[in-house]
């Protein structure tokens, strides 16, 4: 079950309008009745550059993995330019251990729609997509539907409310590419073409969706937009911790008693996350070590998981935030199998564009294969450290980087367990006539 009962140590802002037992999404009636599209009321009675300051103000941060300032964001967007202006709401949500979006649109998918008003209004966008992954068909259709109660009832259109405001938004499918995540991808793909990263700059809130300026946030970035324009900026960055303003969806998952989506202001103890809202490691068992943002954040080990659960202070500790996918690992987790897993998938999500990700996440893939069967070398560990290191900040978009720092991280902290799959403690020496690997 994703969606849990409410525990008394969450701070319920984004899904303050969930009911339990969950019945249906909170379509328009209920929403509006529930302060629904109250902040855009109040958006609209604003400048652009007085919404901009209040979502300055709250000190939210993109929540897709970045964790870029959302209100800097909105305000690199050139409002005078006279091509159109976009909002492209990023719903992929491919982080392996990552599902608090779908829970999202699946349970007030209108908050979302507000969510993009506002940011429409902020940075003059007449029209907006939000781009979902194919696979989530069922909550395709359940926003499609919130999409036409809003039109319906004069929420998106032209002339919103009498404002003079116009606004159309519909729903764009993926096909399922992890690397259509990031957002100058994700933009190709809206485009019909190829879902490669973008060279950067420019970047696209000068150079977005069909070469106009655009904002791209993750859903549930625009989903706590509302809340700060109707309780204000001050509000929401007090529930949080400084530079980091307000709550954030977290997903339990792995060896946990109590898995599912929960949502707890920023900087909430890591440990008490594990221990109270999770219920502790399953069957009895000790906490060995915690991915806390996703398959792509940095391992922490037990002893380095009572930290408070920001931006911030995870990167302090050698890992970050991320898409706020917590998975929990206990004392029989075999890290060289997880490893193995973890890059057998990055290396088949790899675009291809640029040639460190591509041959560095397929060698990373061959090489833990092999040791996770027990037939590694012993050069094989310091190949595997080699090659990430190589990767890292040398690749057109972030994959790169998402294969390289787990891999370092891991190799590092639970290096004995991959000196126990050595096979053999033979030198490798290349057939004569042949080349070297060469190591990019």
């Amino acid at each position: 079950m994703l969606l849990n009962q409410p525990h008394p140590l969450e701070t319920r802002v984004l899904t303050r309008r969930f009911e339990y037992p969950q019945k249906n999404p909170i379509w328009v009636d209920e929403f509006v009745a529930k302060q629904g599209y109250e902040g855009f009321r109040k958006a609209l009675g604003m400048s652009p550059d007085e919404i901009i300051e209040e979502v300055k103000k709250s000190s939210l941060r993109g929540r897709g993995g970045a964790g870029f300032p959302t209100g800097l964001k909105w305000s690199f967007v050139d409002r005078k330019s006279s091509k159109p202006k976009y909002v492209v709401v990023n719903g992929d949500e491919g982080e392996p251990g990552t599902c608090k979006d779908r829970v999202l649109i699946e349970h007030d998918p209108h908050r979302l729609i507000e969510g993009c008003l506002i940011c429409a209004r902020a940075i003059g966008a007449e029209r907006g997509w939000v781009y979902i992954r194919g696979e989530y068909r069922f909550h395709i259709d359940i926003l499609d539907k919130a999409i036409a109660e809003a039109y319906e009832r004069g929420y998106l259109g032209e002339n919103i409310l009498g404002s003079g405001m116009t606004f159309h938004l519909s729903t764009h499918t993926g096909a399922g590419s992890y690397e259509c995540g990031e957002e100058s991808a994700l933009l190709e793909s809206l485009e019909g073409k190829r879902g490669n990263p973008r060279l950067k700059p420019p970047f696209p809130a000068t150079v977005g969706a069909f070469q106009c300026p655009t904002t791209v946030n993750n859903v549930e970035t625009f989903c706590a937009v509302p809340d700060i324009l109707l309780n204000g900026g001050d509000w929401y960055h007090a529930l949080g911790t400084p530079k980091n303003g307000g709550t954030r969806m977290v997903c339990l998952s792995g060896h946990i008693n109590n898995p599912g989506v929960y949502e707890v202001p920023l900087g909430f103890n890591m440990k008490r996350l594990i221990e109270e809202i999770g219920g502790g490691v399953w069957k009895g068992r000790k906490l060995k070590a915690v991915i806390p943002g996703g398959s792509s954040s940095p391992i922490l080990t037990a002893d380095e998981v009572d930290i408070p659960a920001d931006y911030d202070s995870l990167a302090k500790a050698g890992s970050m935030l991320g898409s706020g996918a917590t998975m929990v690992c206990d004392e029989t987790t075999d890290m060289v199998k997880l490893l193995a897993r973890v890059m057998k998938f990055y290396a088949h999500e790899s675009c291809g564009w640029c040639i460190p990700c591509r041959e560095g996440t397929a060698w990373l893939a061959k090489i833990l294969a092999r040791m996770d069967e027990g037939a590694g070398m012993t050069r094989d560990i310091d190949m595997i450290d080699q090659l990430a290191t190589s990767m890292f900040g040398r690749t057109f978009c972030a994959l790169g980087d998402a294969a390289a720092m787990p891999t370092m991280s891991i190799v590092r902290k639970f290096r004995n367990e991959f000196e126990a799959k050595i096979g053999s403690t033979e030198v490798f020496v290349p057939a004569p006539g042949t080349q070297p690997l060469v190591v990019l």
